[in-house]
């Protein structure tokens, strides 16, 4: 519909259409992720995921204006239509966890198929009784405790028949990440829509020199599993937070960004890849913040979330979080450059970025307040933020 479409009509609705599949495509992919990996080393494989993430949102205008300037219209989609191809190949070769626990568990089955398994036969006496069994039988007021806590009060039952996305939604830890998230992908999406207008308004570059500047931006998310390694042994919070507050004064000097010269274009370019710095440190952290907080309640309240857990729900909420980021990104630099300019396009994201350092720094990670086991503080031992603390 994108490719042949001539009306405003179709290509809304082909556009509609594409969020739609792209978010099936998000959510499934990233909860099948979790599942595959666990929680252990999240944070760096989200690195690698924010890698490929960034590589696309910011290669496609790249390979977008390259192409086109070379090969017209339809090779841009030709190429769009070959990487989805390739996609549906790769996915028709996965091999889903719960798949391949099952072939595990018949080839172990297999192996095993002469032994047996029960409990042990019961010892015969030589006078010719059997021997009693030695555990004794429980009274009726531990049975009775029994029942009792298999019952639960009705307060508790009620929580657990909400829906995962509410009890998530309650957490103002996942809700400080998902407002990261938020504002890193408007951060990184903000330059669509200026940065190819300001570079042929002042320094004249065609769809080609327009799209190799977002290389500058692309060649730091290489950092990405490096971050998330990071994330992993050290924690979420200072990450995350750093990144935010970085790219304030590098956000600010784009204004400085005047007129056709060598060493402005050279500045531009530093600034750009000092500002994709900051945008990486951010990402891998929350993405993988996201998992730690779904296990957090999950070690709190075992079962709380059913069999099938709430990792699929909890990013379909980075999914939104980040797909707002991406709306608001590019409407926000296109009016404020629009109307005021470029320099304050610049610092007020920057000024925005430097907000978010806010609720990083203190919900990130767990309650900035509460003290935690240090082992362990983030991950799978972590306290929600409104569980009690635990001393150090």
């Amino acid at each position: 519909m994108l490719c042949i479409g001539s009306s405003v009509g179709v290509l809304v609705t082909g556009r509609l259409l594409q969020g739609l599949s792209a978010a099936v495509v998000w959510v499934v992919g990233l909860a099948l992720l979790v599942d595959t990996v666990g929680e252990k080393d999240i944070g760096q494989v989200m690195g690698y995921v924010s890698l490929s993430m960034s590589l696309g949102i910011m290669a496609g205008p790249l390979l977008g204006g390259v192409v086109y300037e070379k090969g017209g219209y339809y090779s841009v989609f030709a190429m769009a239509f070959a990487l989805i191809g390739l996609d549906i190949l790769l996915r028709l070769l996965m091999v889903e966890k719960k798949i391949a626990r099952q072939w595990l568990t018949t080839t172990m089955g297999q192996e095993d198929a002469d032994c047996t398994y029960g409990p042990p036969p019961p010892q015969h006496l030589d006078n010719g009784y059997v021997e009693a069994s030695t555990q004794p039988e429980k009274s009726t007021s531990e049975k009775q405790g029994v029942l009792i806590e298999k019952e639960g009060t009705r307060l508790s039952r009620f929580i657990a028949r909400l829906p995962a996305v509410v009890t998530l939604l309650k957490s103002r830890r996942l809700v400080a990440a998902l407002w990261g998230c938020l504002v890193q992908a408007a951060l990184m999406t903000s330059f669509d829509s200026v940065l190819p207008l300001f570079v042929k308004r002042t320094f004249g570059w065609d769809s080609t020199g327009a799209g190799l500047i977002f290389l500058t931006l692309c060649i730091p998310s290489f950092s990405a599993p490096v971050v998330g390694w990071l994330s992993d042994k050290y924690g979420p919070r200072w990450l995350a937070a750093s990144g935010f507050l970085l790219a304030l004064p590098f956000f600010t000097l784009l204004r400085l960004i005047t007129h056709d010269t060598m060493p402005q274009i050279v500045t531009l370019c530093v600034l750009l890849i000092l500002i994709g710095i900051s945008i990486t440190l951010v990402m891998p952290p929350l993405m993988a913040e996201v998992t730690y907080v779904v296990q957090a309640k999950e070690n709190k309240n075992p079962g709380m979330f059913g069999a099938g857990g709430a990792y699929a729900q909890a990013y379909g909420l980075f999914n939104c979080a980040f797909a707002g980021g991406c709306l608001v990104g590019p409407i926000w630099a296109g009016f404020v450059e629009d109307k005021a300019g470029w320099g304050t396009m610049a610092w007020s994201l920057g000024l925005l970025s430097a907000l978010s350092a806010i609720p990083a720094v203190i919900w990130t990670g767990g309650l900035i307040t509460k003290r935690h086991d240090k082992s362990d503080h983030f991950r799978g031992d972590i306290y929600d933020d409104n569980e009690t603390t635990t001393s150090a």
